[in-house]
């Protein structure tokens, strides 16, 4: 079996090999946890040190990846419709934070107030987070409109560095003063600093090998490109599951974690049907539709995750909604991605 076999296998079977990597996670958490140690020594950016570590550099080489995927070009023809692009990234900030708001009142029904906290803040950190470049590829799957997919990630993931902390304060007004402090010290980590160096500089770097290397060479290298991003991807997610669900299963507190997967379900599934109804009230055709659901509904829980490792690790149990959520898109995003090539086909 080759390279381009190989690629294509864990590429189809990704939602497979991402729930294999949860279940190894609480099984053999060890390596994982190694993986999260490992450092390449420090950085002082505007006289704050920051620590090369192996997470961020993942983070670097899917946000890298990310951007070498996008055809700027592509985007320029969507402007004649750039209202819809814009109400596309409200929705993505707007929708969110009325929906864990709903959440965060009714979790005050829920027996344990501090277990409510962190599913707020795990949330908050899905929310607060760009859209996934991976929804570019869900969206050419399933004969999207790749112009409107493109600009939903990159407007979005350039303006990260300005919309993320500000999403996290007006999640901070939502918490119990203890978890308004965790979400106010996460709108000071992950502000220009973090974002522009580990999430915007590398997607523009990509950006600019894209514009100067030839097409042939980019259509040639996207197998190599998609296994390692799928590699990197999975090990991201058992290093971060194996500091928190371990724990969870250990305490037997299946309750929380039935909780917090029905939450997460329940925002990522809103986000999806918000993309759908939008694309009703814009009169938009099938192609924008699909663009615009994969777009809400998919946000760039990797670097939350590696957020939430580095800034808060005496918080592990904030991870689980995050890992939930990145479960749950690629749940729905293959669902979709299915339908709509039916009725294609159709």
């Amino acid at each position: 079996m080759n390279l381009l076999s190989i690629s294509q296998f864990l590429h189809r079977h990704l939602l497979w090999f991402l729930i294999a990597a949860y279940v190894i996670a609480v099984v053999v958490p060890d390596p994982g946890l190694q993986i999260r140690n490992v450092s390449f020594g420090e950085i002082t950016i505007y006289q704050q040190k920051t620590n090369i570590s192996l997470l961020m550099i993942m983070l670097a080489i899917l946000m890298f990846n990310a951007g070498l995927g996008l055809n700027v070009s592509h985007i320029k023809k969507y402007f004649e419709k750039k209202y819809v692009l814009l109400a596309g990234l409200i929705a993505n900030i707007t929708i969110p934070i009325i929906d864990i708001f709903g959440v965060t009142v009714l979790m005050q029904l829920w027996y344990e107030p501090v277990e409510a906290q962190h599913i707020l803040v795990g949330l908050a950190l899905v929310a607060a987070m760009p859209i996934a470049g991976g929804s570019t590829a869900w969206a050419q799957n399933a004969n999207g409109n790749l112009a409107l997919s493109l600009g939903l990630v990159l407007f979005s993931t350039i303006l990260s560095p300005i919309i993320t902390p500000v999403t996290f304060n007006i999640f901070g007004e939502m918490a119990s003063e203890e978890f308004e402090k965790v979400l106010q010290g996460l709108a000071v980590y992950g502000s220009g600093a973090f974002l522009g160096l580990w999430v915007v500089l590398p997607s523009l770097l990509g950006i600019a090998v894209r514009s100067i290397v030839a097409e042939d060479w980019i259509v040639g290298g996207m197998t190599y490109l998609k296994f390692i991003n799928s590699i990197v991807l999975l090990l991201l997610n058992y290093s971060n599951a194996a500091v928190s669900l371990p724990q969870a299963i250990s305490d037997q507190d299946y309750d929380f974690l039935a909780v917090t997967l029905i939450i997460s379900a329940g925002l990522c599934l809103t986000l999806f049907a918000a993309g759908y109804g939008m694309s009703r009230l814009f009169k938009l055709d099938r192609t924008e539709r699909v663009s615009l659901m994969f777009g809400l509904g998919m946000n760039n829980n990797g670097t939350g995750l590696v957020l939430a490792s580095l800034a808060l690790p005496s918080y592990p149990n904030i991870m689980v909604p995050i890992i939930f959520y990145n479960l749950v898109q690629h749940i729905a995003a293959g669902t979709v991605n299915e339908i709509m090539n039916k009725k294609v086909s159709g």
